[in-house]
C-alpha cells in the first residue's frame, strides 16, 4: 500500500484550487506521493555525518534546523529597533532557506529522470509541473518550520500576538520568494546553454548564490549606522535590493504605525516581488520543462590536452607516476561538479573575505593608515579553504572506479597524494592566492611581498600539516560524498586552528628585524623536510600504503 503522508492530506484542503488552475489533483497526489516515497532514501546534505543510513533521514535532519533556529533568539530580544532586528533576522532566514534549496532540492528542479515516465502519460503538463513546485514547496516548508518555531514562540511572548502574526505571513512570502527566485535563475540559464556546458553553468550558479548569500549579509549590516550606541537606519535607493529589509519593514510598520514612504515600499516589495515571481514562473514553467531536456544532451565539446597542466606537472612534480597523478587530480578538479559545488563556495568566501575586513577598517581608518599596519594578515582568510578542500580530495561522485587504483602496479603509493596535493595548490590555492596578492600590493605597496611569500609557504606548509592530520590511507578520489562529513571531530578542530597557528607565528615574525626573511627561512626548511618524510621517493614495504 502507498503510504499516507500528512502533508498530502493537508493537500487536500486546496484541492478545487488546483481544479480551477486546471491541473489533475488526483494525479498530482499520485505523483507527490511516489516522489515522497522515494526522498525516505535520500541523505540530506546537512545531515551526511548519518553513520546509519536507515530511516527517513530528512526528518532525523530537523533538530539541526531547530538547533540553528535558536541564534534567532538573541535578535528578538535585543529592543524595539524592528527594521533592524528583523531584518538580520529574515536575512538569517534567507540564507539557512537559500542553502539548503541549493543543496539538497535543486536536483528536484532539474530533475529529468522521470520524464520518460510521465510524459508516455495523460497527465497534462500543468499537473507534472505544479507536482515539481508543490514536492519542493513541502521541504521547504517542513524545513523553514523547525528553523523558525522556536523563535516564533519567543517572539509571541517578547513582542505580542501583532508581531507573530507578521512574522508568520512575512515567512510564508519569504519560502515562496526564495523557491521561485532559485527556479528562475536556474529557468534563465537553461535559457541560452545546453548539453555539457549547462551542466557547469548550474554549478557556478548554485556555487555564486552560495557566496552571494554570505556578501549579501555583510552589506545587509552595513546599511545601519551606530550614533552615540542606537542603531539609526537611513534609506538608500539601493536598499530596495534587499530582500531582508523588506520584511523588516513591514515590522515597522506593523509595530511603530510611522508610515513614512520608505518603509511602505520596502514593505510592498515584500509582497509584490514574490507575487509576481510566481506567475513568471507559471507562465515561464513549460519553457523551463522543455529546457530541461538539454540535460540529457552530452553536446559539450571535447576537451583538449591541457598543456599547461602538464608544464605544472613537470616543474612541481620529482617522479612519472607523481606526474601521473598530479594530471588525474587537475581533471577530476575541474571535471568533477559535485566536488566543486562542496569546495568553489569556500573559495569565493576566502576572495571576498579579505576585502570585507579591509572595508571594516576604512570605515574607521584612511586606506593610507590601513597600508602602514599588519592588516594585511587578513590575506590568511584564503588559507581557510585548505582544510575543507583537502579533505574533499578523498572523494568523489565516480568512487566506484577507484578499484583500478588499487589493481595499478603503482610502485610509489605516496606518489597519489603527493601529486594530488600539488595540484590543489596549482589549481585552486595559487590562483585565488595570487588574486588577492596584486590587490594587497597595491594597497601595502610592493614592501608587503616578502610578507605575501610567507604566507605562500605558510599555506603549502598547512597542506602538507592538513593531510597528515585527516589522512587515513586511501587514494584520493576513492570514497563517496554520501561520507564527506563522517570525520573524527577532533581532527577538523585541530584543522581549524591550524590557520590561526601561522598567523600568530606570522604576526610576532613581524616585531623581529628581518623577520619576514627568517620566517621564510624556517617555512623552506619545514616544507623541504616535512615533504619528503611525509612523500618519500623510495619504494618498499613503507610504500604499500599511503602515508
Amino acid at each position: 500500500m502507498m503510504q499516507t503522508f500528512k502533508s498530502l492530506q493537508f493537500l487536500r484542503l486546496f484541492k478545487g484550487l488546483f481544479e480551477k488552475f486546471g491541473i489533475d489533483y488526483d494525479a498530482l497526489q499520485k505523483i507527490l506521493s511516489i516522489k515522497l516515497t522515494m526522498d525516505q532514501r535520500r541523505v540530506p546534505t546537512i545531515f551526511n555525518d548519518s553513520k546509519k543510513k536507515e530511516g527517513n533521514h530528512f526528518f532525523k535532519s530537523l533538530w539541526i534546523y531547530a538547533l540553528y533556529g535558536l541564534i534567532l533568539i538573541p535578535f528578538l530580544l535585543l529592543g524595539t529597533n524592528y527594521v533592524f532586528q528583523m531584518s538580520l533576522v529574515f536575512g538569517l532566514i534567507i540564507f539557512i532557506i537559500m542553502t539548503s534549496m541549493i543543496s539538497d532540492f535543486s536536483t528536484v528542479l532539474l530533475d529529468v529522470r522521470d520524464k520518460n515516465i510521465l510524459n508516455t502519460k495523460p497527465i497534462n503538463g500543468r499537473t507534472i509541473n505544479a507536482a515539481k513546485i508543490v514536492h519542493v514547496m513541502i521541504y521547504m516548508t517542513v524545513i523553514t518550520g523547525a528553523f523558525v518555531t522556536v523563535p516564533l514562540i519567543v517572539g509571541l511572548v517578547r513582542h505580542g500576538i501583532v508581531f507573530s502574526i507578521v512574522f508568520f505571513i512575512d515567512l510564508v512570502f519569504t519560502l515562496l520568494f526564495v523557491v521561485v527566485l532559485t527556479a528562475l535563475i536556474y529557468l534563465f540559464v537553461l535559457r541560452f546553454f545546453d548539453g555539457e556546458r549547462l551542466k557547469d553553468i548550474i554549478n557556478y550558479v548554485q556555487i555564486m548564490l552560495s557566496v552571494g548569500i554570505i556578501v549579501g549579509y555583510q552589506i545587509l549590516i552595513r546599511s545601519f549606522n551606530v550614533v552615540d550606541f542606537d542603531i539609526v537606519y537611513s534609506f538608500s535607493w539601493w536598499h530596495v535590493f534587499i530582500p531582508p529589509l523588506w520584511y523588516g519593514a513591514t515590522f515597522e510598520l506593523a509595530m511603530h504605525p510611522i508610515f513614512t514612504g520608505p518603509f511602505i515600499s520596502l514593505a510592498l516589495l515584500g509582497f509584490i516581488i514574490p507575487v509576481i515571481a510566481i506567475f513568471l514562473y507559471a507562465r515561464l514553467m513549460p519553457s523551463f520543462e522543455r529546457n530541461l531536456e538539454k540535460l540529457l544532451s552530452d553536446s559539450g565539446k571535447k576537451r583538449k590536452s591541457n598543456w599547461l597542466a602538464n608544464l605544472w606537472a613537470a616543474l612541481t612534480c620529482r617522479s612519472k607516476e607523481e606526474r601521473l597523478f598530479f594530471r588525474f587530480a587537475m581533471t577530476m578538479m575541474k571535471k568533477e561538479r559535485e566536488f566543486k559545488l562542496k569546495t568553489y563556495p569556500g573559495i569565493g568566501i576566502a576572495l571576498v573575505f579579505p576585502f570585507i575586513f579591509i572595508y571594516t577598517e576604512l570605515s574607521e581608518r584612511s586606506l593610507a593608515d590601513i597600508s602602514t599596519g599588519r592588516t594585511f594578515l587578513f590575506i590568511y582568510f584564503c588559507n581557510l579553504l585548505i582544510p575543507v578542500t583537502v579533505h574533499m580530495l578523498k572523494f568523489s561522485g565516480s568512487y566506484k572506479g577507484s578499484w583500478l587504483l588499487k589493481a595499478a602496479p603503482i610502485k610509489n603509493r605516496s606518489a597519489a597524494y603527493s601529486g594530488t596535493l600539488k595540484a590543489f595548490l596549482v589549481k585552486l590555492y595559487l590562483p585565488v592566492f595570487l588574486l588577492l596578492s596584486v590587490v594587497f600590493t597595491w594597497i601595502y605597496t610592493l614592501n608587503v611581498i616578502p610578507e605575501l611569500i610567507a604566507v605562500l609557504l605558510g599555506g603549502i606548509l598547512q597542506t602538507l600539516v592538513t593531510y597528515k592530520i585527516i589522512n587515513n590511507e586511501t587514494y584520493p578520489f576513492s570514497n563517496s560524498f554520501e561520507f564527506a562529513q563522517e570525520t573524527d571531530g577532533f581532527k577538523m578542530f585541530l584543522l581549524s586552528i591550524v590557520t590561526l597557528v601561522f598567523v600568530i607565528t606570522h604576526l610576532i615574525s613581524t616585531f623581529i628585524n628581518y623577520g619576514a626573511y627568517i620566517y621564510i627561512a624556517v617555512l623552506l626548511i619545514f616544507i623541504f623536510v616535512g615533504w619528503r618524510i611525509v612523500f618519500p621517493t623510495t619504494t618498499g614495504a613503507a610504500n604499500n600504503k599511503l602515508i
